[in-house]
């Protein structure tokens, strides 16, 4: 299993603090965000090999952490690789940038891809381990009591056997209290619906455009996840996972 983490955003919505500088790499409690979610993956026996996409802005930055986080990433092959973009006008968006690391290093394992502007506070050890005893596509999901928040996620509506049967991203009104989080385990067999999903003119923006269009194609699973997730998407998200771990003493 390969990891894939999506790190080539521009994160506009943390301007000034992100103009020149990778949210990924921000710091929260003593060590940067990408850390926490290599830390993660290093107790994930199954992958052996990780991509971090970035873009051309922010690659040197990300390579500079590469070198200088070789204890971060001890025992773990972990790859930078630039999409070449340059702004928030000619990104590739997330979709494009997986497909752009499937290209790159003709990935043809089955896949775990993380968005690295969170902090899991699940096992994602435990997220493969139900994968492998049912290897179909999976989307971390958690219930949400905040109807407004739900509005700015992935919505989905999932069936007895936590089978995915609508996925709305962004919804106006939304139809489950299940909101999606930007984890997902793909099989290998899936991969070439990415081009294909593309290809047709689908959204490659946020990734959870591409789960609604899977579903309708391929049979695609809800991982409830025991825990939560710290979604850092702007200046109040950022404070609240940094008052989180001085509350825990970090």
């Amino acid at each position: 299993m390969k990891a894939i983490i999506l790190a080539a955003g521009y994160a506009t919505r943390l301007y000034p603090l992100t103009k020149n500088f990778p949210k990924p790499l921000l710091e929260v409690g003593g060590k940067t965000i990408l850390d926490h979610l290599i830390e993660q993956i290093k107790t994930i026996t199954d992958i052996d090999g990780v991509y971090v996409v970035t873009n051309c802005r922010f690659y040197g930055q990300f390579v500079d952490w590469a070198c200088k986080n070789k204890a971060i990433q001890a025992g773990l092959e972990t790859e930078i690789l630039n999409d070449g973009t340059t702004s928030n006008d000619n990104r590739l968006g997330a979709v494009g940038d997986i497909q752009f690391a499937i290209d790159a290093r003709d990935i043809a394992d089955d896949v775990l891809v993380l968005a690295a502007d969170n902090i899991l506070l699940f096992s994602l050890q435990e997220l493969v381990n139900t994968f492998n005893s049912n290897p179909a596509s999976h989307v971390a999901v958690r219930r949400n009591p905040d109807y407004d928040d739900r509005k700015r996620r992935g919505n989905v509506r999932l069936d007895g056997d936590n089978r995915v049967m609508q996925f709305i991203e962004k919804p106006d009104r939304p139809i489950s209290e299940w909101s999606a989080s930007p984890v997902y385990i793909y099989p290998a067999s899936i991969l070439p619906r990415f081009k294909e999903y593309i290809a047709n003119g689908g959204n490659p923006d946020a990734p959870g455009h591409f789960v609604a269009w899977l579903h309708t194609c391929e049979t695609v699973y809800a991982y409830d996840i025991d825990g939560g997730v710290l979604d850092i998407g702007n200046h109040e998200s950022l404070a609240e996972a940094r008052a989180f771990f001085q509350s825990k003493g970090g």
